[in-house]
Order: C-alpha cells, then structure tokens, then sequence
C-alpha cells in the first residue's frame, strides 16, 4: 500500500467521458466530469484504508479494508458493492451492481499513478502526479 499514499492531481486522461458512457452517465455530467482534474488523497490508518477524491464538480470519500466487500455510493450516484485488493503491485477495485461490473486498476509507474478504468471494451487511463 505504501506507493499509493499521499496526495495525487491529476495530470492526464484519456476516453474518460466514453468509459463514464457505459457507466450510464447522463451525457451533460459525463463532460463536466471529463473536464474536471481532481484530486486525490489516499491514507491507511491500521488496516483500515482511505482514498478521499476532490473536485469542484464533487467530493467524496471511501473507507474501506483490503480484500473486505463494502457498500459504496459512486459520485455518479451508482450504490455498488466494491472489493478492493492488492494484487502485486496493483492496487484493483472492482464494483459490481444490477449485473454489472467494472474495474479501476492503480498501479505506480515512473512515480505517477496510473489508474485504468474498465468496463466493457472501454478502457480509460488517467495519469495522476503526486504533490
């Protein structure tokens, strides 16, 4: 967990707005949010972990144990149930609802952070740099 800690702004995206289609996203919040670079803190505190998100668009915060399920209202209003692990040097949330599935893979490359978010054949890269 320790590569993750710390502050990270986000630095570049890529088919934000088209993964945040298949999520179901109203078309006028899914450019809002594709235009938007937030932040991002991620804390452990015990084994407890944090990951709070800030934006001018919205903020929000999870809590949450590696490998426990939980219960997790998205900021785009979804009420999924997430799981998030550590698989090597990956750190992999999975949020599954109404039969639906999709993944946000963070992983620590040439000290940024990049996430890959995935659902259906979309695929989303958002670099983050840590401040």
């Amino acid at each position: 967990m320790e590569p993750f800690l710390g502050t990270w702004k986000l630095e570049s995206s890529e088919n934000f707005e088209e993964y945040l289609g298949q999520l179901g996203v109203p078309v006028a919040f899914r450019h809002l949010a594709a235009l938007e670079k937030p932040t991002i803190h991620i804390s452990a505190h015990g084994n407890k972990v944090i990951i709070k998100t800030e934006s001018s668009f919205k903020n929000f915060e999870i809590s949450f144990k590696l490998g426990e399920e939980f219960d997790e209202t998205t900021a785009d209003n979804r009420k999924v149930k997430s799981i998030i692990t550590l698989d090597g040097d990956s750190l992999v949330h999975i949020q599954k609802w109404l039969g639906k599935e999709t993944t946000i893979k963070r992983q620590i490359v040439n000290r940024k952070m990049v996430a890959k978010y995935t659902m259906n054949n979309i695929v989303s890269t958002r670099i983050y740099k840590k401040v």
